[in-house]
């Protein structure tokens, strides 16, 4: 049973782990480096009027919300190991950036609003 549940689709789940972590973890290097450079940028859009943003509070809260974007990241290892697992393994192996190229854009996307809503609604 053992040897069963450790190899899945003729590929041992080591290997198939060890993929995903080897795609993914480089990765979340240019994901966090993606959604700094949006924070940064409508920081010093809504410059002077932002700088009283920087409260510990506030900078604890974008520091949660750093911590939850990571997390959100991680959304892309179950589906990541359950298509190694089926037939399409290969064919995965060289679209999975797609995933990866959505993921950005989604993050992005919610990376400028609550970048909006937290530095507009600074007093100037």
């Amino acid at each position: 049973m053992v040897v069963i549940i450790g190899t899945l689709m003729g590929t041992p789940l080591r290997e198939k782990l060890s993929d995903a972590i080897r795609f993914w973890e480089i990765r979340r290097i240019f994901y966090n480096l993606w959604l700094a450079a949006i924070v940064i940028a409508y920081f010093l859009a809504n410059f002077p009027g932002s700088r009283s943003f920087i409260q510990i509070d506030n900078l604890l809260f974008l520091f949660l919300l750093a911590v939850l974007a990571n997390v959100a990241y991680c959304a892309a290892y179950p589906v990541d190991i359950f298509v190694q697992m089926s037939g399409m393994r290969e064919t995965w192996r060289t679209i999975r950036w797609v995933l990866f190229t959505i993921g950005m854009i989604v993050a992005g996307i919610l990376t400028r609003w609550f970048s909006l809503s937290l530095f507009s609604t600074v007093v100037r």
